[in-house]
């Protein structure tokens, strides 16, 4: 049975036997277990399940296309989305999570890419995936998300353009890696303090998963070195209300809100990375978390001077 907002009770069930009987070092390797096999020997890798060829997983460089290197837009689905016009967001330069796929049909038909990082999110909305995300897509997908879709429909992935999202603390097939480990390592810079936030310079090698999946969009938006980054829907502050194609009663639980401490120290760190590297980050959001960090509001998306203008 699956229960609205929440892993079926088989992966709970999971989950917890992985946390028991592998240890803190392995307990993720339940997000592919059972049955997904991701082959990454080669460039352009494989997805298998239940020993079933499922899709295909794609490098990073398939988002740097020539639109992308202007600027590239992360757009999340906060409530502040509704007051932003999103119809003058060029073609192949947002890219769209979690339930922002929404506006595939609506304000940006075209994206660069769409994200999700949480299987919760296929359990709720898998129907709203089929029906908005065409052939060919870029999509960004974490491990436990790729096996949760080929637990609903192992077929939809054979026309998608996968990039795996593998989360560089708890790496597919491999043992978790301490801080020391991380540290060492030459394409990630990890700041100093106690959230540790950090930032991959090759997402292809995995991404830090900071509490959001924008997070882990950001680095790989980095990755193209697009002159501008800009942040639609980022609002953190109000996660407790309705996202922007929710109504009141229908809103899905979000702890994005409580994470604020966990998912903050990471913009920060990405936008002094990408200030030495001559990309500009901006907020379109006027009620986001952001601007209390010197991500100051731009208003030139505001659906109130587009309709102004009009």
């Amino acid at each position: 049975m699956i229960f609205a907002g929440k892993r079926p009770l088989s992966r709970s069930t999971i989950k917890f036997a992985s946390r028991l009987l592998l240890g803190r070092s392995r307990a993720h390797f339940q997000d592919h277990f059972p049955g997904l096999r991701l082959d990454r020997s080669r460039a352009s890798g494989r997805i298998f399940y239940r020993g079933i060829e499922a899709g295909s997983l794609h490098q990073t460089d398939i988002l740097c296309c020539d639109n992308a290197a202007a600027a590239i837009y992360v757009v999340g689905s906060g409530p502040s989305i509704n007051e932003c016009d999103l119809r003058r967001v060029e073609s192949r330069t947002a890219i769209l999570l979690n339930g922002a796929i929404h506006l595939m049909a609506l304000d940006i038909p075209e994206p660069l890419a769409v994200a999700v990082e949480d299987e919760r999110f296929v359990w709720r909305h898998f129907d709203l995936m089929r029906e908005r995300v065409v052939p060919g897509t870029i999509c960004l997908l974490s491990v436990g998300v790729i096996r949760a879709i080929c637990e609903r429909d192992m077929r939809w992935l054979a026309d998608k353009r996968v990039i795996l999202v593998d989360n560089i603390k708890k790496p597919y097939k491999h043992k978790r890696r301490e801080s020391s480990e991380l540290r060492a390592l030459d394409f990630v810079v990890v700041s100093e303090g106690p959230e540790q936030a950090g930032i991959s310079l090759d997402p292809d090698k995995g991404v830090f998963q900071g509490g959001s999946v924008a997070i882990s969009a950001v680095q790989f938006a980095m990755a193209c070195r697009p002159r501008l980054i800009g942040l639609f829907g980022i609002d953190i502050v109000n996660a407790d209300q309705p996202r922007f194609y929710e109504t009141t009663g229908g809103a899905a639980y979000s702890g994005i809100a409580r994470a604020e401490k966990r998912i903050i120290p990471h913009f920060v760190l990405a936008k002094e990375i990408a200030s030495a590297r001559n990309i500009t980050f901006l907020n379109f959001s006027a009620i986001s978390a952001l601007r209390r960090y010197e991500f100051g509001y731009d208003d030139r998306f505001s659906r109130v001077g587009s309709e102004a203008a009009q």
